[in-house]
């Protein structure tokens, strides 16, 4: 018999079968295979972030070593600032002290060398030094602390680092619910770069503080900062119900209310179907517990009525030392 007629066409199942086999071969192989390499994840990470958790931010002087802010990872080798909001970027120095924050003001993320690796917050916020000597810094009236004439020290010593804040690093956030734009100054609205002093223990206190109102029942989606830190030129020598030591002027107090519904006031938290002072008091009890649960965060608030200007506010503030008083 001829060879060639002893071939008989395969059939269908047969066909089919064989595809089958070919297929599972070919996932058996996929599985043995090593997994591609993951990216490369943020080089550094925050130690803490604050009693609250919410911190995404630390203030480290320019130059100075990130540890022991910072864990960063030991794979680490090479590495590269990123400036936020700009292509500004800068190398990374280590030394046997560790990593090295930026000498350049601004805020800044660490990413690994390589090319098209982005990273991510946490950040590093490498403020400017301001020895009190002038008035004013790149153009932006800051004015001068009374406690330098005063002899002043600890914590009513005039600051000396000042953070530098951009229209490109102003929407920065500081933590879950803060900005840095929040806490400027409200004046000199068209002069750029501005220079805000900003205690962190202060935004971290107003986080616990949101918490604190949850637990209450509150959705507390964040607070509004009607004043936050002032330059002393915009707070002035202790006149129109500001203190002359005043501590926005340190940067560690804010004079805040809840408003989730947007009104652009203080929200019933009372429920008693008006906004008033005792809305108010709903939020410094808020305080009072965070303090007792957090001594380490201690300071002053007071409550404030409302005038014709604005309604009901609290100023809260993390001076060290406790203080109360009612503006009514």
């Amino acid at each position: 018999m001829n060879s060639s007629r002893s071939r008989l066409p395969l059939s269908r199942s047969a066909i089919l079968f064989l595809v089958a086999a070919l297929l599972l071969v070919a996932q058996y192989a996929m599985a043995a295979a090593p997994a591609p390499a993951a990216a490369p994840s943020t080089p550094v990470e925050l130690v803490s972030r604050g009693h609250s958790g919410a911190l995404r931010a630390v203030v480290v002087p320019p130059g100075e070593t990130l540890q022991p802010h910072f864990a960063v990872r030991e794979d680490v080798k090479e590495a590269r600032w990123l400036a936020l909001g700009s292509n500004t970027q800068a190398p990374a120095a280590i030394t046997d002290e560790g990593w090295k924050a930026p000498a350049q003001p601004g805020v800044w993320t660490l990413a690994p060398a390589t090319q098209g690796a982005e990273a991510s917050a946490p950040a590093v916020i490498t403020p400017v030094h301001f020895d009190g000597s002038k008035t004013q810094l790149n153009g932006y009236r800051i004015g001068r602390w009374p406690a330098r004439s005063a002899g002043r020290t600890g914590r009513y010593a005039p600051p000396e680092l000042l953070i530098e804040v951009t229209p490109q690093n102003q929407d920065f956030a500081v933590s879950e619910h803060f900005r840095l734009r929040n806490f400027l100054t409200k004046d000199q609205a068209d002069v750029w770069p501005k220079y805000l002093v900003l205690d962190l223990r202060l935004v971290d206190k107003l986080e616990l503080v949101l918490q604190e109102l949850r637990t209450q029942g509150y959705p507390a989606k964040g607070l509004h900062v009607m004043s936050g830190f002032r330059t002393p030129q915009y707070n002035g020598p202790g006149e129109n119900g500001r203190a002359k030591f005043s501590r926005h002027t340190y940067g560690d107090a804010a004079d805040v209310w809840l408003d989730d519904n947007g009104d652009g006031q203080m929200d019933d938290l009372d429920g008693n179907g008006r906004v008033d002072v005792k809305d108010a008091e709903v939020l410094a009890r808020a305080v009072d517990r965070v303090e007792q649960r957090v001594p380490e965060l201690i300071g002053g608030y007071g409550v404030y009525r409302a005038n014709r200007v604005h309604g009901p506010f609290v100023h809260i503030d993390v001076r060290g030392t406790p203080a109360r008083w009612s503006k009514r």
